[in-house]
């Protein structure tokens, strides 16, 4: 890969979102085009120069993304973004429920606790009941690139994004013509992996069409899985200034969960249907860029949590309806000297409705309802980047968000970016992040608790970065500590039997995280990133030491890329303390056999390494995948 695919990987100082390439260049004084790999777009909710925003992402680029040859975004996300760490229970598949997977936990908050905001293209994407993504959503067939905010994003997104934000930006055809890819493989455990894609540009119109279809038996009896997603986008542009583009995605999947290996579960099937809609408005001139964005997602959850053996079956299946809308506007004017004011507005309403549908016994085909409930948002923020000098850019912000039914939140930013000779990069912010409990919390199976309060949190962190050798060699160190309160747990009741949601935790989590990429010459890369957090009080599927070390060469017909992954620290299980400490050892090679037709495999865990991620759920020794690519 070359420099600039370096640098999309690499850590950028910075916070971001849209898909405009129009950014603030304060060094100017003017608003200038700039490449889409030289902007970062999650955050101030349009483009902008990355040196000149005050937190930390990292973007994983579309060719980090295809050379990984993985349905699935959630693994390559893991090694190459130091502090992040994702959660498995097969060789294929996450699933819901009992036993799930897909986990995203940043710098130890996690997003099965909803702590982590998922994101298309600036969308949020997560169940309106549970308040978290479903992971197998999340396909590589849609994504251009990803970003990834280390920190809170709350004052620019609200709920949700208390501990980062995953921004998963679509494809788009820049330039005329159209280009069809298909990609086929087959691999261990009974593993099929289908996918094709057509992109095409004609003018000032582009549009995106992908589908796929991924099915394993899994490494374990009764862990089948299959998956199929489609995903749809159009966009045209009526002129320089004014843009607009719609998209939709689907996936369903069916998934059979066969329990911990202590306590195997019988029929524990579930049939999860998820889908989104969005359509958005953007505008840009000299002075200003903003826009519009409307968006819709659903699910339908089907499940059968089963039972051991020698139990009854279940007499009933949970089901459950949930749906997320909103409105989202942003405008950034610059209208005085170096400055650039961001102002918007978001309007949410997410809504659920479950019940157990009896199968058999004396109640068969009656309906036993368990929550109906909706809850709205309204929020309003505004952000002001200064720049002072030559070198010094300060930054502000404030958010306030309201809940119909939990109430209102006060939500600041604040930071520097301090760009020195030498291409060197200072940041630091401390900004607050919160989590409002989710409908499952508040109104939910036994320990619901309606009067819960919303999580929060304050986080510190200061960065150093330099571009050496022309961009040839980049490095970085961030260090960060974050401090959060009223974190919802399930506790004994305090007044009477069974357990409650309470707002009784805390986390006091402090860390480093480096990394570093290296061209060594046309053909050969090396990237490395390092991540340490240590927890006061320790979270689950949250690793303290977290290394990995990739190595690339591309040179002619042949791709290859291997990397070795280091975990030591992932808890498991904390009453009673469960670790895991392993190392896996990965490897993708393409062969280019003609302009059409490629070659590929990929091996996985090649040092056979006996672990689990999910207590009770043996992760597969070594597996092998490989295929064609046609192109077309």
């Amino acid at each position: 890969m070359g420099n600039k695919n370096l640098r999309r990987f690499f850590i950028l100082p910075g916070l971001f979102l849209a898909s405009t390439s129009i950014a603030a260049d304060f060094a100017t004084d003017t608003v200038t085009t700039m490449n889409l790999s030289d902007v970062v777009v999650t955050g101030t909710r349009s483009a902008s120069n990355p040196s000149l925003l005050s937190q930390t992402v990292t973007i994983v680029g579309h060719s980090e993304i295809e050379n990984s040859l993985r349905p699935s975004l959630l693994p390559v996300l893991t090694e190459k973004v130091p502090g992040l760490f994702t959660t498995a229970r097969g060789v294929y598949g996450f699933g819901v429920s009992g036993g799930a997977a897909g986990s995203i936990s940043v710098r130890g908050l996690s997003g099965s606790s909803a702590q982590v905001l998922s994101l298309i293209d600036g969308h949020p994407q997560y169940s309106g009941i549970f308040g978290h993504p479903i992971s197998d959503a999340m396909q590589d067939l849609m994504a251009e690139r990803v970003e990834v905010v280390r920190g809170p994003a709350s004052t620019i997104y609200g709920s949700n994004a208390m501990g980062g934000v995953v921004n998963v930006i679509t494809r788009k055809m820049l330039s005329d013509g159209m280009r069809t890819t298909v990609r086929s493989g087959y691999g261990s455990y009974n593993t099929l992996e289908l996918l094709a894609t057509n992109q095409l540009r004609y003018g000032r119109f582009s549009s995106t069409v992908s589908a796929s279809y991924n099915r394993s038996d899994n490494n374990r009896k009764d862990m089948d899985f299959g998956q199929f997603s489609a995903f749809a986008k159009a966009a045209y542009d009526f002129s320089d200034d004014w843009k607009v583009q719609a998209e939709a995605n689907v996936t369903r999947f069916e998934a059979s969960n066969p329990g911990p290996v202590t306590r195997p579960l019988i029929d524990a099937d579930q049939r999860v249907t998820r889908g989104s809609v969005a359509l958005g408005i953007d505008n840009s001139n000299d002075v200003s860029h903003g826009g519009v964005s409307f968006f819709f997602n659903w699910g339908h959850h089907w499940i059968n949590d089963g039972h051991v053996a020698g139990a009854d079956p279940r007499l009933y299946r949970f089901i459950s309806d949930d749906d997320m809308a909103g409105i989202s506007l942003r405008q950034n004017v610059s209208l005085f000297d170096r400055t650039l004011i961001t102002v918007g507005a978001d309007w949410f309403r997410y809504s659920g409705e479950a019940w157990n549908k009896f199968v058999a016994g004396a109640q068969n085909g009656q309906r036993k309802e368990i929550v109906d409930k909706y809850q709205s948002e309204l929020a309003a923020y505004i952000e002001l980047r200064q720049r002072l000098g030559a070198y010094l850019t300060l930054t502000g912000g404030v958010r306030v968000d309201n809940n119909n039914g939990i109430g209102t939140e006060w939500i600041p930013k604040g930071g520097f970016s301090l760009s020195l000779p030498s291409e060197i990069s200072l940041k630091g912010s401390i900004c607050k992040g919160f989590r409002y409990p989710t409908l499952r919390e508040m109104y939910m199976f036994g320990p619901a608790n309606p009067r819960l309060k919303p999580e929060s949190s304050i986080s510190y962190e200061i960065g150093y970065s330099q571009s050496l050798l022309d961009g040839a060699l980049d490095y970085g160190v961030n260090i960060f500590l974050i401090d959060a309160k009223n974190i919802i747990m399930t506790v004994p009741n305090p007044s009477g039997a069974g357990n409650l949601n309470m707002n009784s935790g805390k986390l006091l989590n402090k860390g480093v995280e480096a990394q570093v990429a290296y061209r060594i010459n046309r053909p050969w890369s090396v990237d490395m990133n390092y991540s340490y957090v240590n927890m006061k009080h320790p979270v689950i599927a949250a690793p303290v030491h977290k290394l990995y070390a990739g190595c690339s060469f591309v040179d002619g017909h042949w791709n290859v890329s291997t990397g070795l992954q280091y975990i030591d620290g992932l808890y498991t299980s904390v009453q009673p303390v469960g670790e895991e400490n392993f190392v896996l050892w990965n490897l993708r090679v393409q062969y280019q056999a003609t302009g059409w037709l490629s070659l590929w495999a990929r091996g996985e865990n090649l040092l056979a390494q006996k672990y689990e991620i999910n207590q009770g759920f043996p992760m597969p020794k070594a597996t092998v995948t490989g295929g064609v690519k046609f192109t077309f």
